[in-house]
């Protein structure tokens, strides 16, 4: 996978990822030229220098859903390394699911988000709250793409999504198993700040314009809405995402 931004391939460097090579524009300034080379060298990293011309067209090759990168004059290839598996967040879900507070599953569902610098966004909000997974449909969602990887400023190295084929079916199987799951509306739902968010949760957010998708609503057991006032009618999908995930830290995390 490739990767793209000074501060993505310098998240990955210092988390000890395995990077397998850096390209660096060959006019970049001089301070963030050696701040990358110099963590390059302490992993062992080769570092190659190329005309902006050569990167642009290396990163079109690679995240074609992209018109205008902006890659800063850094990239990298990496491994990415896994996310939790669906069946090992079943099994959390199960062994805390009379239980209440931080060390209860919060995890995230979005239900097809295919611009990916929502998605982007939404991880790094998720792993800002230490969420314990962002779960996406494996069909009309976007994956794990360089571009998802930059909007998350790295913070899908962090925690990588974990795909399932079908949502519905993977809300239910957590709900047998004991998770809470509550879904963000338009309108028609209890304000999000009174419901209480510290069981074991699954908080699923649909995407711009469509909203959750019938099957994902009628399988939520709760549903919750933002109020809005001033004329605004509704907010950017990864927004909304960030408040439901702060008012469940919120909760979690209670001021002493």
């Amino acid at each position: 996978m490739l990767i793209y931004g000074r501060h993505p391939v310098r998240e990955a460097l210092l988390r000890g990822d395995v990077v397998e090579r850096i390209w660096l524009q060959d006019d970049l300034a001089h301070r963030t030229r050696e701040d990358i080379e110099r963590l390059a060298r302490a992993r062992g990293v080769p570092v190659l220098y190329v005309p902006r011309q050569k990167l642009d067209e290396l990163l079109r090759r690679e995240a074609p859903e992209v018109p205008r990168i902006r890659h800063q004059g850094v990239a990298a290839r990496v491994v990415l390394r896994e996310g939790p598996s669906f069946a090992e967040l079943v099994a959390w879900v199960s062994r805390t699911r009379t239980a209440k507070g931080p060390e209860t599953p919060l995890l995230l569902a979005l239900d097809h988000w295919e611009d990916p610098q929502n998605v982007g966004a939404a991880i790094r909000t998720a792993v800002a709250v230490g969420a314990g997974a962002v779960l996406l449909p494996e069909r009309r969602s976007a994956g794990v793409t360089p571009a998802v990887i930059k909007a998350s400023a790295g913070a899908a190295h962090i925690l990588p999504p974990t795909r399932v084929p079908n949502l519905v079916r993977a809300l239910q199987t957590l709900q047998e198993a004991g998770a809470w799951v509550i879904g963000a509306v338009m309108d028609g739902g209890k304000d999000y700040r009174r419901a209480d968010y510290t069981p074991p949760t699954v908080l699923v957010v649909g995407s711009e314009g469509r909203g959750l998708s019938r099957l994902v609503l009628e399988t939520c057991d709760e549903r919750v809405e933002i109020p809005m006032r001033g004329g605004v009618g509704s907010l950017n999908a990864s927004v909304a995402a960030a408040l439901l995930l702060y008012e469940a830290y919120r909760q979690r995390f209670p001021l002493s």
